[in-house]
């Protein structure tokens, strides 16, 4: 009989055990989940950028109201990038700030009410505005506004060309995105316009001149900025 007893006291001591061991991992605590960092756009980039400009310019001439009207001007553009964006953290919103400059074949001309040949020519143009974005993680939609500035060079045909710099404005908006590491890609569309330069009468006689030569253009191009700061991953 003691054998009997010592037996099943063995027997419920090993179920005892092993219901407990079998408990021990749905009490244990939950391993904590990897915290995976955002990206953050903060920082200073540069980089470079080229793309397509087409626009209008026109031809007045003060003394004798006298005006080509519109034509049609167009060309490439490629330069470099130089900004800094700034986003805190757990935000989406990012502000910024970005400079360009570009060297410019935007051109273009006309004969009518000008003869033989009136022509307006960009050769550099350059921007600075700022930026707002919202940051869909390593994606960032923006716009964006500003300061123009560039160059207006008239030319009839035959005669010396003018050219002025001249300040103007430009708004757009566009789209950047985390390639890999430092590296990030952009498209963009800008519409800038220098409004007008006064071109003398010796360079620039529609009529009698002196006249008068607008000059805006349509941007789109693209990019790539390497950035110096943030915690992008």
């Amino acid at each position: 009989m003691k054998r009997i007893l010592l037996a099943g006291a063995g027997l419920m001591a090993l179920s005892v055990a092993s219901a407990i061991a079998a408990d021990i991992p749905a009490r244990m605590p939950a391993k904590a989940p990897v915290m995976v960092r955002g990206y953050n756009w903060s920082g200073w980039y540069i980089g470079i950028q080229g793309g397509y400009g087409w626009g209008t310019s026109s031809w007045t001439d003060i003394g004798a109201d006298a005006s080509t009207g519109n034509f049609d001007v167009n060309g490439g553009l490629v330069g470099g990038t130089l900004g800094v964006n700034w986003q805190a953290p757990g935000s989406p919103w990012v502000f910024g700030l970005e400079g360009d400059g570009s060297w410019s074949g935007i051109r273009g001309s006309t004969a009518a009410g000008c003869v033989p040949n009136c022509e307006t020519r960009n050769n550099w143009l350059a921007t600075f505005r700022g930026r707002i974005g919202y940051a869909f993680d390593r994606v960032l939609p923006y716009v964006t506004g500003g300061l123009a500035a560039g160059d207006i060079e008239a030319n009839l045909i035959g005669l010396p060309s003018q050219s002025d710099t001249r300040v103007g404005w430009t708004v757009g908006a566009g789209v950047e995105w985390a390639v890999s590491g430092p590296w990030t890609a952009k498209v963009e569309y800008l519409y800038a316009d220098l409004d007008k330069m006064t071109c003398g009468a010796v360079a620039c006689p529609v009529v009698v001149g002196p006249t008068d030569v607008t000059f805006n253009t349509n941007i789109v191009r693209a990019g790539i900025n390497y950035r110096f700061g943030g915690t992008g991953y």
